[in-house]
């Protein structure tokens, strides 16, 4: 893909993007690029959505597939392997309407084997990276993203550029590896949310102040990405539901898959799948993420709040 540096507005010369899945994560990132100059083709299901990447300077499509057809590099962020496969595979997918030269990147966190049964049915001349990304939605309007790519370094480096108006880069190396390295640090992730709400309740009912504990564990070797972001909607109450338990569940059972080439038990990440599944069976599949707690303050009596200035994370 040429020309993958240069953005320019409705018209010009630079790279032609489509982008489909205009969802909390991908609508972001959608509009950052239109915004910055890109000449972006969106597409969702929601007008809403679309609606929003237009007023940022998309152009709208009337589906998956006009979106993909034309496109140097189409964009995909959807919310796992049914969607993407949905979207992409089969007569009247996206993928048959891509041209040669052009790049699919799959933003979504997905399944490896999909990705590569996807890329082995792609037409000629058209190359795929799987780049999931990671950095909450803060990260999706700020650009600050991390997003890890797989696929061959000569069609990385071609997208590079274009990724890096998101986010930090990371090679990750074949196709495929981008979704293991992301759901590695998801399998991390998950395990520091499910303990942060045990370490909480262990602490308040030892009678020190929650205050008190947070401040202590962010100065010290407890401190993490989850208790510096993600504690704030404990204390808040409203758990984050930008990152809904639907999307844990799944990626857990993705990373189930990845699992099974380990010879070995895995008992921190299998106690955090059942952790998230209880909250999920207790509150819903739309519950925040942070519900791991939440049922914890419940089954044991306590509470969580914290008063102060949480703006959630999706509003800076």
């Amino acid at each position: 893909m040429n020309g993958a540096d240069t953005a320019s507005g409705p018209g010009g010369t630079g790279p032609r993007l489509g982008f489909v899945g205009l969802g909390t994560m991908g609508g972001p990132m959608c509009r950052r690029l239109a915004a910055g100059g890109y000449q972006v083709t969106a597409y969702d299901l929601d007008a809403v959505a679309v609606a929003a990447a237009v007023e940022a300077g998309a152009v709208a499509a009337g589906s998956a597939s006009d979106c993909a057809r034309g496109a140097d590099l189409f964009m995909t962020a959807l919310p796992g392997p049914p969607q993407v496969e949905a979207v992409m595979a089969g007569r009247g997918g996206a993928l048959g309407e891509m041209s040669p030269g052009s790049v699919w990147v799959d933003l979504s966190t997905s399944s490896r084997e999909l990705v590569l049964e996807l890329a082995g049915a792609a037409p000629g001349g058209v190359a795929v990276v799987d780049s999931p990304v990671t950095g909450a939605v803060d990260g999706a309007r700020q650009g600050e993203l991390t997003l890890f790519a797989g696929g061959e370094p000569e069609v990385v480096a071609s997208v590079r550029p274009i990724l890096e108006h998101l986010g930090t880069v990371i090679e990750c190396g074949p196709l495929g590896s981008g979704n293991v390295v992301k759901l590695v640090t998801n399998q991390l992730w998950f395990a520091a949310a499910a303990a942060l709400g045990e370490g909480f309740a262990v602490g308040l009912a030892n009678g020190v102040e929650l205050d008190t504990l947070w401040r202590a564990i962010l100065d010290s070797v407890g401190d993490s990405f989850v208790a510096r972001h993600d504690a704030p909607s404990i204390f808040a109450g409203h758990y984050d539901p930008s990152f809904p338990l639907a999307l844990c569940v799944k990626d857990l059972g993705l990373l189930a898959d990845l699992e099974s080439n380990v010879d070995a038990d895995l008992p921190v990440t299998s106690a955090a799948r059942h952790a998230f599944e209880r909250a999920a069976q207790r509150y819903g599949l739309d519950a925040g993420e942070m519900s791991v707690a939440r049922r914890i303050e419940d089954d044991a009596g306590m509470s969580m709040r914290l008063e102060g200035d949480w703006t959630p994370h999706w509003e800076k």
